[in-house]
C-alpha cells in the first residue's frame, strides 16, 4: 500500500462527509463487521426491524485483502462488506459499522468511507478510543466533536459511537442507545453481524 498516495485520498474523500441526516424515517437499521479467516477475510451484513429482530443476513469471504493498518481498515474491510451488502434484498435506512467513522484522524474512518460508496447513511462503533479526548462523554479531535463515548452495559467498558455519512452527531447519540438489547454490549444489529462473521469463520477453519 502506498500510505502516503492512500492519506491524500483520505484528505479529499472526508471533504464530502455528510454530517446531516440522509433520513426522514427509519425502520430498518442494518450491521456490518469482518472477521480474518486465515489468509482471507469474511465480511457479514445483517438487517434488523426496529424491534431488533433479524430480517436478513449475508457474507462474503474474500480471498486477498491487504494488510491490517488502523488508519486504513476501509480498504482492507470494504471490497468485502459491500460484496455481502449488494446480496441484500433488504437494503437498510442505516447501516452501524464495526470500525469508526469521522473519530479518525482525518475524519474518514470505514463507516464514513463505506457511508460514501454505498450512499447510505451509516454510523461507526469501536470498542476502543482510537484518538481523540474524552470530555463529559464527548469526544473531541482538537477542537471539533466527532462522537461520544457511551456506557451500554454496568461493569463492562463504553464503546465510541460517532457518525460516518448522512448522520449527524445528535442522531448517532440518539439511534446508537436504542439499538441496545440487554445483555449485549454493542447494538443488537452490530451483535449480530460480528456473533455471524465469527460463526461462519468458525465453520470454513474447521472444514
Amino acid at each position: 500500500m502506498d500510505l502516503l498516495e492512500l492519506k491524500r485520498e483520505q484528505q479529499k474523500l472526508a471533504q464530502k462527509v455528510v454530517l446531516n441526516d440522509g433520513f426522514t424515517k427509519i425502520k430498518t437499521i442494518g450491521a456490518a463487521s469482518c472477521f480474518p479467516v486465515k489468509d482471507k477475510l469474511l465480511a457479514s451484513v445483517v438487517v434488523c426491524d426496529l424491534s431488533l429482530k433479524l430480517i436478513e443476513s449475508k457474507t462474503y469471504l474474500l480471498s486477498d485483502s491487504l494488510p491490517y493498518n488502523s488508519d486504513f481498515q476501509a480498504y482492507k474491510e470494504m471490497p468485502a462488506i459491500i460484496e455481502a451488502f449488494n446480496k441484500l434484498e433488504n437494503e437498510p435506512d442505516i447501516l452501524i459499522v464495526n470500525g469508526p467513522g469521522i473519530l479518525h484522524p482525518r475524519k474518514i474512518g470505514i463507516a464514513s468511507h463505506l457511508g460514501l460508496a454505498l450512499n447510505i447513511p451509516t454510523i461507526g462503533i469501536t470498542q476502543k478510543l482510537p484518538i481523540g479526548t474524552v470530555q463529559k462523554g464527548k469526544v473531541f479531535l482538537g477542537k471539533d466533536m466527532v462522537g461520544f463515548e457511551i456506557k451500554t452495559r454496568e461493569y463492562s467498558n463504553s464503546i465510541y459511537v460517532s457518525p460516518g455519512h448522512l448522520v449527524s452527531l445528535g442522531s448517532a447519540l440518539r439511534i446508537i442507545p436504542s439499538a441496545i438489547k440487554y445483555p449485549h454490549k454493542l447494538p443488537e444489529p452490530l451483535h449480530l453481524a460480528v456473533k455471524l462473521a465469527k460463526s461462519n469463520a468458525r465453520k470454513i477453519i474447521n472444514n
